[in-house]
């Protein structure tokens, strides 16, 4: 039996009939096929659309329950799932919630890595400019290499520590304030040497009034070498007669220490400082006046402002032990300064600290080959030994002759032998 229309034959089906279907290889498209929708509410669809034309994509009817679900196929538009803010986020909980307003989670690791790179970086660019910045104020004006005939270098460091009465820069006005006098040149009203090293440190006042020789030395600016004739004077005069190479030639002739460091403030610079970190709180156990220095204090605790200070570390006429008893109030203020400058109030308060810093450098003189490590050594090995961590001592003195002091030449030579060979001191002095 022929299930074929009529007019039609197996040659029809098998040549490229116009029978549209599985292998069909007609030019026309059949009728596009609707199909039967299925709605969930009462109302009654709409009559399908008529197939279009060839090419085009049938209209899809759209399904309303009487429901404003926000619901859209996207079949029409070719909308892709996942866009908008949040995109698509499954919700095993409420399948029929296809979205959900949907932000990620901030990354608090990466977060906290960004601002400790951040931190560290600013803390190493403060830090190396700040470096570069102290390091340019530095005096280096001081060259011990013109210091001939020197002892060998033993274990440690040694810095020499002077206290000049240098009024260059000051103005009468300030002469006048701070008591200076308006005396030519240079003299030195302390000397101090530094030693630090692994067995603790140890902090010696020289007397100015101690009784030295001048030994064999070349001009630091004549070049010209003078021979030593056996003449003694006052420790501060040969800082009078040549200057700081003179200085430290001397000591090194009468003691047989190598100094290593030398660093010079003088009196605006002492008096900036202590102005620059607030005032240094002192405990005075007794009053007292002096009409050179321009002292005039009462026991009890107080704070020293820069005049005062300096008045009170420059005074020995007013005491019975002259210049050594200066030495030792010298060595109470400067644990008391140091003391002052370590605290968290100074080192974490930048409009405190800088001041102090460039107060400070700025009025240091220093050697050539100092650099600013070397400086923080020394200031670290202060602070320690006036705060206890160490020892200090003036220079062990036998007796005076010709007002000058006389130093104890058995101790001084144990002592040295101790610095040299960085050993714990075990000599005292006066």
């Amino acid at each position: 039996m022929n299930d074929w229309p009529d007019g039609w034959s197996d040659d029809n089906r098998s040549n490229g009939g116009n029978r549209y279907g599985r292998g069909s290889a007609g030019a026309q498209p059949e009728s596009a096929r609707v199909m039967r929708q299925v709605r969930r509410g009462p109302a009654t669809p709409a009559p399908g659309p008529t197939a279009p034309p060839y090419g085009g994509v049938p209209p899809q009817p759209t399904y309303d329950d009487g429901y404003d679900d926000g619901y859209d196929s996207g079949y029409n538009t070719g909308q892709v799932y996942g866009g908008g803010r949040g995109g698509f986020v499954p919700n095993d909980n409420d399948p029929d919630a296809d979205y959900q307003d949907y932000r990620p989670r901030p990354n608090w690791r990466r977060r906290i890595k960004w601002i400790a790179i951040t931190l560290v970086t600013l803390f190493v660019v403060v830090s190396v400019t700040t470096y570069f910045w102290a390091d340019s104020k530095l005096h280096r004006d001081v060259d011990l290499s013109k210091v001939i005939d020197r002892p060998d270098a033993g274990e440690g460091t040694n810095y020499l520590i002077v206290g000049s009465d240098s009024r260059a820069g000051m103005s009468a006005e300030e002469k006048k304030k701070l008591h200076t006098g308006s005396a030519d040149g240079k003299r030195t009203d302390s000397m101090m040497i530094l030693h630090t090293g692994d067995n603790g440190s140890t902090l010696i006042s020289l007397p100015r009034d101690s009784d030295v020789e001048i030994p064999t030395f070349v001009g630091s600016d004549s070049g010209k070498t003078y021979k030593g004739s056996g003449r003694h004077v006052k420790l501060n005069a040969a800082y009078a007669e040549d200057g700081p190479e003179l200085l430290v030639r001397t000591i090194e002739y009468n003691t047989g220490l190598r100094i290593d460091h030398y660093v010079e403030i003088g009196f605006a610079g002492f008096a900036n400082i202590v102005d620059a970190v607030g005032g240094v709180d002192m405990t005075l156990d007794k009053g007292f006046k002096d009409k050179y220095s321009g002292a005039d204090f009462k026991a009890g605790k107080q704070t020293l402002n820069g005049e005062q200070a300096l008045a009170f570390v420059r005074t020995r006429h007013a005491f019975a032990a002259s210049d050594l008893e200066r030495t030792k109030n010298q060595q109470k203020f400067l644990a008391a300064l140091a003391h002052q400058v370590a605290t968290p109030s100074t080192v974490l308060n930048p409009f405190k600290l800088y001041p102090t810093m460039s107060a400070g450098l700025d009025s240091l003189t220093v050697d050539k080959d100092m650099s600013l490590w070397d400086l923080a050594d020394m200031f670290w090995a202060m602070k320690g030994v006036t705060g206890g961590d160490g020892k200090s001592m003036n220079m062990p003195i036998s007796g005076s002759s010709g007002g000058n002091l006389v130093w104890d030449k058995a101790k001084v030579k144990t002592l040295v032998n101790e610095l040299k060979n960085d050993e714990k001191v075990t000599v005292s002095g006066n």
